[in-house]
Formats: C-alpha cells, structure tokens, sequence
C-alpha cells in the first residue's frame, strides 16, 4: 500500500491534505521522516502522525450496519451525514458500502474492504436479491402482485424491471423482493403504479437478514456463514 492512502485512511485526512502533511515533515516512517507519499509501505512498517502510532487494521472486513434515516452511504461530504461516521479511524477510512441507499431509507446495509466480494451483491449478473418492507401512501391494488412479477416500465427507460416478488402485509405495507439495483427503483416501481412509497427499509440481502437485535446506528462482524452465503449467493 502506498504511504499517503494508508495516512489517508488511518486519519481521515484527504488524499491532498495526506501529501501536505507528509510535505510538513509531519510522519515518519519506521523513525524517520518520510515525505514521499509513494513509498510502498507493510504491516511489519511502524508509520506515525505527529508522533501519534498509527495501527494496522487487518484486511477482510465484513460487517452488518443498521442504517437510521438521514444518512448516506458515501465518503463524500455534503448535506448528509455518512454512514462512516459510526467507525472509528481507521476502519471507518478503510470501507466501502457492498450497495447503497438512499437518505431516507432505513436497514440492512453492508459494508466491506474487499472489493471482489462487494462486486459480487451489487453487480447485476449475480442477481443477489434484496428485500424491502415498503409503507405506501395510497391502499395497496390487487393487481401490484402480478405487475411486479411480470415487470413494470419505469419512466425514462426502455426496459422493464425483471421480476419481483410482492407479497402484501396489510393494506398499506408490503414486503418487495428485486434483483436489480436501478435508480430510486423501488419508489419508482410503486409511483409508475399510480402510489407512493412513504417509508422503505431493506431488511433482507441474498441469504442475510438484518440482526433484529440490532439497534439504529449500531454495527456488527457477519458471521462466517454469513460471508459464505453471499459470496455463494
């Protein structure tokens, strides 16, 4: 790993301020300054920050989150708080979210250091499928079941959504299953059926459901069995 992303990812530096601070004489490496971000650095290094050790964290992250409403799923700052900012450093610089949600949207979101193993649930060939409980604005029609699973045109594109499963929970709450990840796809499955989604929270990805025990904000590890069913998934 180069110097100024571990510096970047062990503070919560940017990558510009991580070269100006290594321009500032401000690390050293195994006890001597270093200001080439480029060195190429191990776990065996001992890398400080004005003088403050900075520890490794062991590759192979794998973790559930409970997303509460008003937080985003990016390392960009903006007018949401991130879902990065319930980890310490440096994990917290070290994850990237294995498929998003939006803002408003509450549940299951996971998180990860490896890159082929998030590729796996978000990309489409894999068809992980995702579950969401949805609160309508409007009562739920008889005919949504069938229109989800034959597949709904959403406005703007030419291709209709792949089946999904829709099973009804009460007038105004159902549970939808999709494969895909389009843009606001829920919201705009249910706005080209003539209703409005109110509240959405995806409690179920591939084989892995949300820990119930599991509080707003709070984190776990997946279990080993857990990884195992969404990378075979």
């Amino acid at each position: 790993m180069r110097l100024d992303k571990f510096l970047a990812e062990n503070t919560g530096l940017t990558r510009a301020q991580a070269t100006k601070a290594l321009r500032q004489s401000a690390v050293s490496l195994n006890d001597k300054i270093e200001k080439n971000g480029a060195v190429k650095i191990s776990e065996a290094d001992e890398i400080r920050f004005n003088g403050e050790l900075l520890p490794w964290v062991a590759s192979g992250q794998y973790i559930m989150l409970h997303k509460p409403q008003g937080y985003v799923c990016t390392h960009d700052e903006g007018n949401y708080p991130t879902v990065y900012q319930f980890f310490d450093y440096p994990l917290a610089g070290k994850l990237h979210c294995a498929g998003r949600l939006d803002a408003d949207t509450t549940g299951l979101v996971l998180l990860t250091d490896d890159g082929q193993w998030s590729h796996r649930i978000t990309s489409p060939k894999h068809h992980c499928e995702k579950t969401y409980r949805v609160g309508l604005a409007d009562p739920v029609e008889s005919h949504y079941r069938q229109a989800c699973e034959q597949g709904i045109l959403l406005r703007g594109e030419k291709q209709p959504t792949k089946p999904a499963a829709l099973t009804i929970l009460d007038d105004y709450t159902v549970d939808l299953t999709i494969s895909e990840g389009r843009y606001h796809q829920v919201k705009r499955m249910f706005a080209a059926l003539g209703n409005k989604v109110v509240a959405l929270h995806r409690w179920r990805i591939g084989g892995v459901e949300l820990d119930d025990r599991l509080p707003e904000g709070e984190y776990r590890p997946l279990s080993a069995a857990e990884i195992a069913r969404l990378t075979k998934g």
